[in-house]
């Protein structure tokens, strides 16, 4: 499964790419996080449906206290890209 997320909020500026990597690694997904120019945050995230559902609820209460999410459009299809990895793009 794919999933494609855009997240808004207080998200850049406060480890948000990094525990996303971290909570990724722990589920055993693939796939990448970067910083956008407007303060969003976008990921792109491979795996077992039930692994990512798992990531996104915890990516959605925020994953620690320093992090605000306010909103996240997600968009979920079949068509994985055969990622190998979790990343941190820059």
């Amino acid at each position: 499964m794919h999933t494609h997320l855009i997240v808004s909020g207080h998200v850049q500026g406060v480890g948000f790419r990094f525990t996303a990597q971290q909570h990724a690694t722990k589920y055993n997904l693939v796939g990448w996080v970067k910083n956008n120019p407007d303060g969003t945050v976008e990921l792109e995230v491979e795996g077992p449906k039930n692994k990512i559902n798992l990531f996104v609820n915890e990516l959605e209460a925020g994953f620690n206290r320093f992090i605000q999410v306010d909103h996240v459009k997600q968009n979920t299809s079949n068509d994985e890209k055969g990622y190998k990895q979790f990343t941190i793009k820059h």
